[in-house]
């Protein structure tokens, strides 16, 4: 790889715009904002930097090949003619994961095995030996995406998707956890820098609040993967990676409380487990409570990922909700109120005037993050010195 090459970001929907926004502040160049990703180029030094950095990228790719494909046997032989032994040989393994969005080629699995079959067929027939198969821990992961006729085949550099971590723990006992990257942006989204006291008083397994910890102690959330793609490419530099690791290592120190509760004890278990695994203890504190029996604080930032659902009675939410909302009003004026929900009519419950809305995906489930700012006294009487104060302000 020389010069400045081509790459692509894979994100959640509704996270381009802050993604390229991010991208560029890692030092990409002539980024370009597509659905659920960013283009941008830049060299290897960049490559291993978004990976280790990025708080909003699921995968980086490094694409190799694009054509034209109308059926499966073009794209066998578009695939098959290509020059795989630039990035591998008889010695690797190697897997491929399909992205298909086409009436030509409507089953992923389908695609996999054609591209597979033809960079085995060029191995064997070349060297009369082939690279072999491993789907769960591949030297090399392959990334085809097909759109329309269109066929894109990238390396894939993260080796698998950065929203994990490497701090779960346990989550069995979750059925759906909050993803990370998810939980990073609505921080970001929120403009939360780390001044104000963050609250996360439906905590789950902690996502929001670890998240929130590494954004304001400026650790980069990659540095406690185990393993990235990248490792295993043959121009691989190993001295480069550790170099653009090591001049991401400037922590801040966290001045401000960062709480996570819940009223579950499981949860708390778990998200004490998870923030012990980051070593971030002196930063996060993790108790029981319920939400409806707050001491309150004022001035202060939350963040509240309540249950919604199909598994909820519908009285049940009504309620739920229309506790958050009673207790954001008498417990904590004058603060920053960030709720996800994917139910319009629980989020109707809440009784409060939304600040801002904003639609974001958790996985395919459409939801939105809703912004309440909280007040002394009533409405009215907040508009009118709102109003005055406005007044007053010099032109």
């Amino acid at each position: 790889m020389a010069g400045d090459v081509k790459f692509h970001v894979k994100t959640l929907k509704g996270l381009e715009p802050l993604l390229a926004d991010e991208l560029k502040s890692l030092g990409a160049v002539r980024t370009q904002i597509v659905n659920r990703g960013v283009d941008f180029y830049g060299g290897m030094a960049l490559m291993y930097r978004v990976n280790l950095a990025s708080r909003l990228a699921l995968r980086v790719l490094f694409p190799v090949l694009n054509f034209e494909a109308g059926d499966q046997d073009t794209l066998y032989r578009n695939v098959k003619r290509f020059d795989w032994s630039r990035y591998l040989d008889n010695r690797m393994t190697f897997a491929i994961d399909s992205v298909v969005f086409s009436p030509q080629f409507n089953n992923s699995q389908f695609v996999s095995q054609r591209v597979k079959d033809a960079i085995v067929d060029r191995f064997r027939e070349s060297t009369n030996l082939r690279p072999s198969v491993n789907r769960k821990q591949p030297d090399l992961l392959i990334n085809v995406h097909i759109s329309g006729s269109r066929v894109t085949i990238s390396l894939d550099s993260s080796g698998g998707s950065l929203h994990r971590r490497g701090y779960r723990t346990g989550q069995g006992y979750f059925e759906a956890p909050l993803n990370e990257v998810l939980a990073a942006g609505m921080v970001m989204i929120s403009g939360w820098d780390g001044r104000t006291p963050f609250l996360d008083p439906m905590c789950g397994s902690g996502t929001l609040a670890i998240e929130a910890a590494l954004l304001a102690s400026n650790i980069p959330p990659g540095i406690f993967r185990k393993q990235y793609g990248f490792e295993n490419w043959k121009d691989f530099d190993r001295e480069l990676m550790e170099h653009v690791a090591q001049k991401l290592a400037n922590e801040k120190e966290v001045v401000v409380p960062i709480i996570a509760r819940d009223k579950d004890p499981e949860a708390v278990e778990l998200t004490r487990r998870q923030v012990r695994q980051m070593d971030l203890q002196h930063i996060i504190t993790v108790e029981k409570g319920d939400f409806a029996d707050s001491m309150g604080m004022e001035g202060i930032t939350l963040f509240l990922n309540p249950p919604y659902g199909e598994r909820m009675k519908p009285a049940d939410i009504d309620s739920l909700y229309g506790m958050i909302g009673s207790t954001l009003k008498h417990k904590f004026p004058e603060s920053d109120a960030w709720i996800l929900s994917s139910s319009k009519k629980a989020l109707g419950k809440v009784g409060l005037k939304p600040a801002s809305k904003r639609p974001l995906f958790n996985g395919s489930l459409e939801c939105s993050f809703v912004n309440y700012k909280t007040f002394r006294g009533n409405f009215k009487d907040h508009k009118a010195h709102s109003e005055g104060n406005q007044k007053k302000s010099p032109i």
